[in-house]
């Protein structure tokens, strides 16, 4: 088996264990929860019930790009190991994490101009990240090298497919997402949006619901639209910020609907839970299309 470090930072939502059992080390992505400063990553100094009930109850989530010098670290701590490095680093179009990677990586090349270390602008978050690095485990386990799982993972990426629904508009429009005007409406009226990953790796307000199911629903035809009839889906993964119960609803929908292999469940960590709030659902998948093709098609 190749022996290359697959690095991720706390926006992949991966579980402490699946990360143990699979060898997947971690950059935590530091958040402030009430100004209270928080930089272990994915519920090791709060719950996830915790947090989002805090939210629930006016409390404000903050994030904090990681700076180079973090990432430089951690870089230098692999190539005086002599190990190549495959990171997976939170979209571009969300964060200056991605940049910041680079800034480091010409530092420890300074030191150590051996060191092969490949940096992966996921174009995703939460659960979109998570898929890519477990396919990148599994090109690990199928022996491939550091620098071929790269170039895989640089081409799956344009056919992950990631739908969001959001409980709350209020969220988006703190994050810059969305205008006041909008968000209040949308509030006030219960509505329920449809959003997406687009090609460049930002969110996108794509389409509208009534209420919860319809939204549900509105992801599962969605996902219909880009994938053949015939079409298996292999992996799909689901990330909700403390709604198990929906989560599992939109999980038994799609069972419904389509052919799926695996269906894998997760809480959405703090790093994108504070920009989407309590009772987010999102859903990633490898779809029949690029994201190009699915935006220029359908919107």
């Amino acid at each position: 088996m190749s022996s290359f470090v697959i690095l991720v930072d706390s926006s992949c939502d991966l579980s402490p264990e699946y990360m143990s059992e699979h060898g997947i080390e971690m950059i935590p992505i530091q958040y402030d929860l009430d100004g209270v400063e928080h930089s272990q990553g994915y519920w090791q100094e709060i719950s996830g019930e915790d947090f989002y009930n805090a939210l629930r109850n006016g409390s404000v989530a903050k994030t904090s790009q990681t700076n180079p010098d973090t990432y430089t670290k951690a870089f230098m701590k692999y190539a005086k190991q002599g190990k190549d490095v495959l990171f997976l680093v939170l979209s571009s179009g969300l964060s200056a994490s991605y940049l910041n990677t680079h800034i480091a990586m010409q530092e420890a090349k300074e030191e150590y101009p051996e060191c092969k270390i490949f940096p992966i602008d996921t174009l995703s978050a939460t659960c979109g990240t998570g898929l890519l690095s477990m396919l990148a485990v599994k090109k690990r386990a199928e022996g491939f090298s550091a620098e071929e799982t790269a170039g895989f993972l640089e081409k799956k990426k344009h056919s992950c497919i990631g739908l969001f629904t959001v409980d709350d508009l209020m969220y988006l429009h703190r994050g810059g997402r969305l205008s006041k005007l909008s968000a209040v409406a949308g509030s006030v009226l219960g509505i329920k949006p449809l959003l997406n990953l687009s090609p460049e790796g930002t969110l996108a307000l794509k389409d509208k619901a009534r209420n919860r199911k319809a939204a549900l629903q509105l992801l599962i035809s969605q996902t219909l639209r880009s994938i053949k009839q015939d079409t298996v889906l292999d992996t799909v993964v689901i990330s909700h910020s403390d709604c198990k119960a929906d989560a599992e609803l939109l999980a038994e929908m799609l069972r419904e609907a389509v052919k799926v292999n695996d269906v894998i469940i997760l809480m959405m960590g703090p790093v994108i839970g504070a920009h989407l709030g309590p009772s987010a659902i999102t859903m990633i998948f490898e779809a029949d299309m690029m994201r190009t093709e699915y935006e220029s098609k359908f919107y």
